[in-house]
This record gives C-alpha cells, sequence and structure tokens, in this order.
C-alpha cells in the first residue's frame, strides 16, 4: 500500500499453467519439487542485497526444516531466477511452475526491495516469497474453513493504490479457492508467514490476520513435513 508498512502486503502468485482461499498453511501437490537442492540465480541487483536475499531463504531450509538446499548459480542455470524490477510488484511462481517459464525470464521478483531496506522487510518478503517458491499458496487460499468476504470492502481497497489490482487479479489472489484434493495441509494458522495481512474490514464474520514477519511454529513444522529428511 502507499506507505512502508502497508507497500508491501500483497503479492501476486503467478501461474504458469492453470491450477485450481480461507485460512491454514497448505502446499500446492503438482509444485512440489521432487529435488533437494535447487538453484538461485540473480538476474539484476545490488551482489550485497543478492546475498541478503539468499541468506534470508535458507531460513526455510537445514535439517530441522526442509530437506531442501538453495545453492547460488549462474542465471541461465537457475531453477529460482530473481529480478529486482522496480515498479512490477513482489510475486513468485509456485514451486515447479517456475520449470515452465523461459531461460532467463524471471520466476521471482522484489518489486520496491532496495539495497537501502530495512533488515525486517527484506526477511518478510523474503520468507513469503520463497514460501511460494517451494509450493506454498496463500493460507488465505485453502478451501477448508473458509474466510466470509466482504468482497466489495476487498475490492474497493485493492482496486486503487498502490496495488491498483482488476477484478481479475483480485478474484485470482484472494478469493479464488483450490481444490482440497489438490493441496497438503495444516490446521489454520493466521500467524504464518504466508497469510496476507487482513484488517477486519474485509471480513463479515470478524476475522483478521496481522502483517507477519517469520516463520511461525506450524510453518516450520509443515515445511518439515513436506520436504521430509
Amino acid at each position: 500500500m502507499a506507505d512502508s508498512t502497508n507497500k508491501d502486503r500483497y503479492c501476486v502468485i503467478r501461474t504458469a499453467t492453470a491450477t485450481s482461499g480461507n485460512t491454514k498453511a497448505a502446499l500446492l501437490n503438482e509444485a512440489r519439487w521432487n529435488v533437494s537442492r535447487l538453484k538461485v540465480g540473480f538476474l539484476e541487483g545490488d551482489p550485497g542485497l543478492q546475498q541478503r536475499v539468499l541468506a534470508v531463504a535458507r531460513e526455510w531450509t537445514g535439517p530441522d526444516l526442509a530437506n531442501l538446499q538453495f545453492d547460488e548459480a549462474a542465471d541461465a542455470e537457475a531453477d529460482i531466477r530473481v529480478a529486482f524490477q522496480q515498479g512490477n510488484g513482489s510475486w513468485s511462481y509456485l514451486g515447479t511452475q517456475a520449470q515452465h517459464i523461459g531461460a532467463g525470464e524471471p520466476t521471482m521478483n522484489y518489486g520496491w526491495l532496495t539495497p537501502d531496506s530495512p533488515d525486517d522487510e527484506v526477511r518478510r518478503v523474503v520468507l513469503h516469497e520463497f514460501g511460494h517458491a517451494v509450493g506454498l499458496i496463500h493460507e488465505h487460499q485453502n478451501p477448508q474453513k473458509p474466510i466470509q468476504w466482504n468482497r466489495a470492502a476487498v475490492i474497493a481497497d485493492l482496486s486503487g493504490p498502490p496495488n491498483n489490482w482488476d477484478e481479475a487479479t483480485i478474484e485470482n489472489n484472494i478469493f479464488r479457492k483450490y481444490d482440497p484434493q489438490d493441496l497438503a495441509g495444516t490446521d489454520t494458522d493466521s500467524s504464518s508467514i504466508m497469510m496476507y495481512p487482513i484488517p477486519a474490514s474485509w471480513t463479515l464474520d470478524g476475522f483478521s490476520a496481522d502483517l507477519n514477519s517469520s516463520l511461525s511454529a506450524t510453518d516450520k513444522d509443515f515445511i518439515r513435513s513436506a520436504y521430509p529428511w
């Protein structure tokens, strides 16, 4: 949204192929990687910022978390290709859908991160986008225990600046429900890094969620089970 506390609240999920919100940790089965090492390449950007992004991304991995390793690689060889196209928003393709994107094209973007971005902002945004990169959907788009949306309020807020989303984008990123058979999931976790901050004014039942900035206990437990050792 317009100020530094709000502008990075909403990322867009990009999809390379058609896939089938709304609470809990969930992974799209078809987007799960079947390898334990993924190459991460940078198409542009300040070298120092690149290393900050990579260090945060690795919070998802390791012996106590996902059985994944993020290796830095030349951009042409990378499974995950990161850009810093200013003004193009923050987004990522879901997991293995990145394999359908042409060589040299980004599979993830950070549209407002710069070398001057504070560490807490870098951490919040990078953890969220790399969650998508390993196949996690937005928490609010799981089909179980759906949020009772105040659709008019959501559309009014997100169709204006700074998001300026059209109704198709809002439908895809907020209201669209996944088929339960397509997902592996946990119980509701409003503290997940994959949850959008949701003001109570957007819901009809008083549900709300904060701007989360770290992996929750459920995020950690779930990613261990999704990518076991």
